[in-house]
């Protein structure tokens, strides 16, 4: 009679490794005089080690309702108070790549970021240094775009961004600003500050697939850089001057009117692009206080006191 034990053979080898690790640990346990540890939990490994083993196991479950540092993204006609605004976020740090900011008394680099790489050297600095900045603001992102444009026909060797042909350009381009998104993710992450990225509003001519064209405002790039960063931002922010619409007596036209009164702008409509994912009013007055006071606390209600605007 012959009998088969090829069936048996994975089970008898995995009692008999259980049964020489069981010695080995009873054996340790014996020498020690102590009874052998059982593994530690991904959360006692997390709060040990700082970082969770299997952040993909049922074990590491975390509500999705968290404040994280924000990307913001800001926006808005000349003169509006865009950097006074972003100025107003906790403990900001300013890079400039325009020279805007001259009546505000805010931290920033001593020098404008003229090249990629200065963009860069700044928040590698920012990322590995020891600080308490909350919040940098980038100043601006369509003067930061020729810099962009300038280190992409650098190593293609163009003269122009157009010289690359069928719009190749735009796609190495993209590739640029990804790498700086990223960076600038990876100082949110590690340094826990909120990225408040500046943009000039242009109007331009919108053709959606379901009626006339019509004007609307965007961020004043290239279309694609302009999808890239709205995309990247969690909030896109449009301050503009609260108006109102007269009809002279005497002419019989229409005429915008207003006293500098600024309102921000948080949900798209068709004259503009908004966005966020928080409970904001989709228009937030805010007249012409310096402190901007009712955004932040808008915000600070919104996430239910996560953002304290400090």
């Amino acid at each position: 009679m012959i009998i088969t034990l090829a069936p048996y053979m994975g089970a008898f080898l995995l009692t008999t490794m259980e049964s020489k690790t069981m010695s080995q640990a009873e054996q340790l346990s014996a020498q020690t005089g102590r009874a052998a540890k059982p593994p530690l939990s991904n959360k006692t490994f997390e709060d040990a080690f700082g970082f969770n083993p299997a952040p993909f196991s049922l074990e590491s479950l975390v509500s999705s309702k968290l404040f994280s540092p924000q990307k913001v993204v800001v926006y808005g006609v000349p003169g509006v108070g865009k950097t006074t605004f972003a100025a107003t976020w906790p403990k900001p740090i300013l890079l400039r790549t325009e020279d805007g900011a001259g009546a505000l008394d805010i931290p920033t680099f001593p020098q404008i970021a003229q090249t990629t790489e200065d963009l860069q050297e700044a928040i590698a600095a920012l990322t590995r240094g020891n600080h308490d900045f909350k919040t940098l603001i980038l100043d601006s992102l369509d003067w930061a775009e020729p810099l962009v444009w300038k280190r992409v026909c650098e190593q293609g060797q163009k003269e122009n961004i157009e010289d690359f042909g069928f719009g190749k350009g735009y796609v190495k381009v993209d590739d640029k600003w990804r790498g700086l998104q990223n960076m600038l993710d990876n100082l949110r992450q590690k340094c826990g500050m909120h990225i408040v990225c500046i943009a000039h509003a242009v109007p331009v001519t919108f053709d959606p697939p379901d009626s006339d064209s019509y004007q609307r405002y965007t961020l004043k790039m290239h279309k694609r850089a302009s999808a890239l960063w709205t995309e990247w931002a969690e909030m896109l922010l449009f301050i503009n001057y609260k108006s109102r619409i007269v009809e002279a007596k005497d002419s019989g036209k229409s005429k915008a009117k207003g006293t500098g009164e600024r309102v921000i702008y948080t949900q798209e409509r068709p004259a503009y692009q908004a966005k966020t994912r928080w409970p904001l009013q989709d228009e937030i007055y805010i007249g012409n206080d310096p402190t901007w006071a009712e955004f932040h606390k808008q915000l600070h209600d919104a996430s239910e006191g996560a953002y304290n605007g400090n």
